[in-house]
């Protein structure tokens, strides 16, 4: 094995490396979204009834300013642009206080809201199967939600891994062919 070069591991890799997390399954894709109303701001609130007819990326992760959920969260900003040729609109959940995401996403500069899992903690983390017990904390789950609510991909990351755009994009553009099939 050459050790001169570091070697790169695979999603499945990785995978198998995560520490065990106390945290129930993901919801099924085919499944109906359940319905949530969370606090964007102090004072205003976002349902996920408002978005029905579009598609909708819901973004779990554990912490804002923690260096990959920067990493991922800034990614996802600067595919804004490929959010709206998908008609998708992009929701950043974690358990973190309103004051904290607006301070968070005023310095990052984010063009996409993040909605605060606080009170109860993680309660809508928890229904989504992307709560971890023992951090107290979001997992880094994500999930498609087709244009009628229903969940059309999700997908699991490692804590520490950055899962990155391409699941997410390639779920939107299924969504996209069906659509033109059905027109």
């Amino acid at each position: 094995m050459d050790r001169s070069r570091p070697q790169e591991a695979s999603r499945t890799d990785v995978a198998e490396l995560a520490p065990h997390r106390a945290q129930s399954p993901l919801l099924a894709v085919g499944t109906k979204a359940p319905e949530f109303e969370l606090k964007s701001t102090p004072d205003q609130r976002v349902t996920l009834s408002s978005f029905l007819g579009q598609p909708v990326v819901l973004v779990f992760y554990p912490a804002d300013w923690s260096p990959v959920c920067g990493d991922q969260l800034a990614l996802y900003n600067e595919l804004h642009d490929e959010w709206r040729a998908h008609h998708a609109q992009l929701l950043g959940i974690s358990v973190d206080q309103t004051w904290c995401h607006l301070a968070y996403a005023r310095d990052r500069k984010l063009r996409f809201p993040l909605l605060s899992d606080f009170e109860p903690k993680g309660e809508v983390a928890k229904r989504y199967g992307a709560y971890e017990h023992t951090e107290g904390t979001a997992a880094r789950a994500l999930y498609v939600i087709d244009t009628s609510g229903v969940i059309a991909w999700n997908f699991l990351a490692p804590s520490g891994i950055n899962p990155g755009a391409d699941g997410i994009l390639d779920a939107l553009e299924h969504l996209q062919g069906k659509r033109g099939r059905e027109a």
